[in-house]
């Protein structure tokens, strides 16, 4: 059973029911929500309400990730034409509508800018900054290409006073109440005060969503210890990091991005470019293998997929080759090659709920039970087992479909919705014979269960118990 999660982006090539059958099938544990790119509000719920009775039909728990656009610089609309052709050592200007290289906001430019650079399309086409106006900028190319509209505009090393969250993401976080997303992520995180907006307008509404921080800015890897505190997971949005970064730092700060969620038991995804190759074709390189191979002995929760899915050739096809990869890849972990136990200094920050948890990856390590039941109101019990990276399998059964979905983005961890029980022993039978009767366990074989008691109670974690089949 594969303990990575998959995050497909839905797109115009998968926006149908007969695409999120398949892709669910394939192994898709969250639909993600790229929210600079998607349609009206209409039909964003048109594609929730696809999700949900398509995962409903598989019995499968499916998050969904709303990801806010924030405030991404892009190429504006391009009058007269599809494209700008670019031409190496020629200059252009860019900024408002009547410039060469229009952009999507207005922005205003400081002397400070001058001498910096620019690159476009995650780095494709790039240009020296060489005059500095108020409203635009001229600019240099360094190589040829083509610009579309839509295309993400980076300014590395320069400072832009630029907005947390755009007008747009707070429509945008409404309709995530609305519609009831299970995940949001925040784009361009620079710092941990940046989580204050979305919360405020959360709280507002009284609901509780919990919040990805992106980590793709400088200021990000500046304040990470804080941003990793302050959110509920963090997502490595490699395409931007690597533009306003030096490419050649980007392996080294996905693993100390990662480290640093283990040890502070955060989940953590690894984003962009995962199978690029396969947007237009069957089959993956095997330097992107290597890549989904490298993120999963790291340690990640879960690795995502953009392009390949939302508008490639092969996006059911990108999400097979990602579950088959992953499974591959699990089968070979072991203490010396893989992120799987959190380190014994860390173990002062347990709580009863983590200790049961400790205790209960012990216990089946130590007895080779495969299973780990958690029967959980709330989520936390389970996403505690899950810092621990067990061997055995965890069954995250809880009475909350919300709670539910949640967890489908966690490593590790399937959860089974169930209906709420009165008492532990009919706790106990009746997970035994839901895992039954799903095929995840056989007559004479144990799990290991952990629950409150009393049964129902929200964080009263405090029960252990080895069960026999």
């Amino acid at each position: 059973m594969r303990k990575t999660k998959i995050i497909a982006t839905l797109g115009p090539a998968t926006n149908s029911r007969e695409k999120i059958d398949q892709l669910i099938h394939a192994g898709m544990d969250v639909a993600r929500i790229n929210l600079s790119h998607h349609a009206s509000p209409a039909q964003l719920r048109k594609t929730v309400q696809l999700i949900r009775e398509q995962s409903s039909k598989f019995e499968k728990s499916v998050a969904i990730l709303f990801d806010l656009g924030g405030p991404k610089i892009r190429v504006g609309e391009i009058i007269g034409s599809e494209s700008i052709l670019i031409n190496d050592g020629e200059e252009y200007s860019l900024g408002g509508d009547s410039s060469d290289i229009p952009i999507n906001m207005e922005l205003s430019f400081s002397d400070h800018a001058r001498g910096g650079e620019i690159k476009i399309d995650d780095g494709s086409i790039s240009f020296d900054i060489i005059e500095v106006h108020k409203r635009y900028l001229q600019i240099r190319a360094k190589n040829s290409g083509e610009i579309t509209s839509g295309k993400g505009i980076n300014f590395p090393g320069v400072k832009l006073n630029l907005p947390s969250v755009t007008e747009k993401d707070f429509t945008d976080i409404q309709l995530a109440i609305d519609l009831k997303a299970d995940w949001i992520a925040m784009s361009f995180v620079r710092s941990a005060d940046d989580l204050t907006l979305i919360r405020n307008e959360l709280e507002k509404r009284n609901v509780k969503i919990p919040v990805i921080a992106k980590i793709e800015k400088p200021e990000a890897i500046e304040n990470l210890n804080e941003i990793i505190n302050a959110f509920d997971g963090i997502l490595v949005a490699r395409g931007d990091l690597g533009v306003e970064m030096p490419l050649k730092e980007l392996p080294i700060l996905q693993k100390k991005i990662v480290n640093e969620c283990l040890q502070n038991r955060k989940p953590v995804i690894i984003a962009t470019q995962m199978l690029d190759t396969m947007i237009h074709n069957p089959t993956p390189t095997r330097a992107e293998v290597n890549d989904i191979a490298n993120a999963i002995y790291d340690g990640a929760d879960a690795v995502m997929l953009s392009g390949e899915t939302a508008v490639g050739e092969y996006p059911v096809e990108s999400v097979q080759i990602m579950a088959d990869i992953a499974q591959s890849v699990e089968k070979d972990v072991d203490r010396q090659n893989f992120n799987r136990y959190i380190l014994n200094e860390s173990m002062h920050y347990l709580d009863s709920r983590g200790s049961i948890c400790h205790a209960a990856m012990t216990i089946s390590n130590d007895l080779f039970i495969n299973t780990i039941v958690i029967m959980t109101e709330s989520g936390v019990t389970a996403m505690k087992m899950a810092q621990h990276r067990p061997r055995a399998r965890i069954f995250a059964l809880s009475p909350d479909s919300n709670v539910c979905r949640q967890l489908a983005l966690i490593w590790g961890v399937t959860p089974l919705l169930v209906n709420p029980v009165t008492s532990t022993d009919k706790m106990i039978i009746d997970s035994s014979e839901l895992l039954k009767e799903r095929k995840f366990i056989k007559k004479g074989e144990s799990f290991i269960i952990t629950a409150g008691v009393p049964v129902g109670v929200t964080g009263s974690t405090n029960m252990l118990k080895i069960h026999s089949v």
